[in-house]
């Protein structure tokens, strides 16, 4: 589980001497972090010992609510466990302007055993067949966000630049425009400092082809928990700096109705023992050059991927992001350097060969969507899974839906799931599949004001 210790405590303390609080950032199934602060006082014990914490906290729905519905034995009454700091993740907030650290914990049982209700055990967890076969991952993820302006009117409102000369938002879609950066530069410099602190890898940012929205891309790693320990804290530095700078960032899938949704997408390479990519054929002609390992492994991720769209998208909003023509996958398709695919094959050779997965949504949970990914991989590649026909660059697709576009159907498959609960765990799928299935079904009880728009008069 790779806990930190007291030497990197001291190490911290040291060369942070001022700091009075800190942060212990819980990841909840979700992805949202959950947070308690500890005085310094308590800063050595926590690190030596641990901390109690209610093994609901990583099981909350979306509103924080905690599902009645949830039945195991283990967990009545809301026990404690123990939380424990990882290693390497002891940082500054660079946001705030008290001098207080963060770090990133996972939850144990009270004997020091990983708790399997913490989404990143459960990747752990999902790792250990790969790992058995002595392959390793090296992947890295793309995160898409809007900001947001900060106002009290009844609607959020696109953060956009001035057209010069006036006070009219420039709109419109302008991808990579330089004008972006500039106009959000601060804010852009305040991000990459903080991830510099906090040792989040992050490497190129652009603006995107919606108004207000952005990428930032993290550097690939040779360990996925670590890749998803990056992605679930650039989001909470994003959200904190942009704070900070009078605004809001938002990771919803889709924010707003006439503009594309936001996605989460991972690049997925894997290397055998010897450090060679096992997913590129050395000896082929044939463009790209990818193995029968590569070739298994996406028929692994199409045959999967409707059992684990719960956890692509994994709230009601997250299926207004699955439209066609906003390069959101409709059909578990691959090809090569083509962005309207589920699976695109990026130009890249020996060193770089890997899966762009395109499917999960800028709201899903890194380490859930990693966890779905390598059970994917893992069974595609022992089962030898056929992924049907290669879409060529250049080709124009047919939009043909047959991934779940509606929550409960989601969920229906995820249920369902033969492959998922051999990897996840079945307890888990479990309690995954009730908590989101007791959001779902909160969601659809309630009464919009579309309700009323479209069906009060009439009716």
């Amino acid at each position: 589980m790779n806990i930190a210790t007291e030497l990197e405590l001291d190490k911290f303390i040291k060369q942070y001497p001022d700091t009075k609080m800190m942060e212990i950032l819980m990841p909840d199934m979700n992805g949202i972090i959950r947070c308690k602060r500890i005085p310094r006082e308590e800063f050595l014990t926590f690190f030596c010992h641990g901390v109690k914490g209610p093994a609901s906290t990583t099981l909350l729905n979306v509103r924080g609510e905690f599902c009645d519905e949830v039945d195991f034995a283990n967990l009545e009454g809301d026990p404690d466990k123990l939380i424990y700091p990882i290693a390497g993740t002891l940082a500054p907030i660079t946001w705030l302007k008290s001098d207080t650290a963060q770090v990133l914990a996972t939850f144990t049982e009270l004997d020091g055993s990983p708790a399997l209700f913490d989404a990143r055990n459960i990747l752990h967890k999902a790792l250990l067949p790969l790992q058995a076969k002595g392959l390793k991952p090296v992947v890295a993820t793309e995160l898409e966000f809007y900001l947001i302006k900060s106002g009290d009117g009844p609607l959020p409102e696109l953060f956009l630049a001035k057209i010069p000369g006036t006070n009219v938002d420039q709109s419109g879609t302008q991808y990579a425009m330089p004008e972006d950066l500039w106009d959000n530069d601060q804010f852009l410099e305040d991000v990459r400092v903080a991830c510099e602190v906090q040792n989040v890898p992050m490497t190129t940012v652009h603006s995107e082809f919606s108004p207000g929205q952005f990428e930032i891309n993290l550097h690939h790693v040779g360990n996925p928990v670590t890749a998803c320990d990056h992605a679930i804290l650039l989001k909470r530095i994003i959200k904190g700096v942009a704070r900070q700078h009078g605004m809001a960032a938002t990771f919803m899938a889709k924010p707003f109705a006439d503009i594309p949704g936001s996605g989460l997408h991972v690049h997925f390479s894997l290397y055998d023992s010897e450090g060679r990519n096992v997913f590129f054929e050395a000896n082929s002609s044939e463009i790209p050059a990818i193995s029968d390992t590569f070739r298994h492994a996406i028929g692994g991720l199409a045959e999967t991927m409707s059992d684990a769209m719960a956890i692509f998208a994994p709230n009601a909003n997250s299926y207004r992001r699955l439209i066609p023509g906003n390069f959101a996958p409709l059909t578990p398709n691959w090809g090569y350097n083509h962005r309207d695919v589920a699976l695109r094959i990026p130009v890249s050779g020996e060193k770089d060969c890997r899966i762009e997965h395109r499917v999960a949504g800028a709201d899903a949970n890194p380490y859930l969507v990693m966890a779905a990914l390598v059970a994917g991989i893992h069974h595609g590649i022992c089962q030898g899974c056929e992924p049907g026909a290669m879409i060529p660059e250049g080709a124009e697709i047919d939009e043909v839906i047959t991934l779940p576009r509606i929550w409960s159907a989601a969920l229906d498959e995820f249920d369902s799931s033969a492959v998922l609960p051999q990897y996840l765990g079945e307890d888990y799928c479990r309690l995954f599949g009730t908590v989101r299935r007791g959001e779902c079904e909160q969601f659809a009880a309630q009464v919009s004001n579309i309700d009323y728009d479209w069906y009060l008069r009439s009716m």
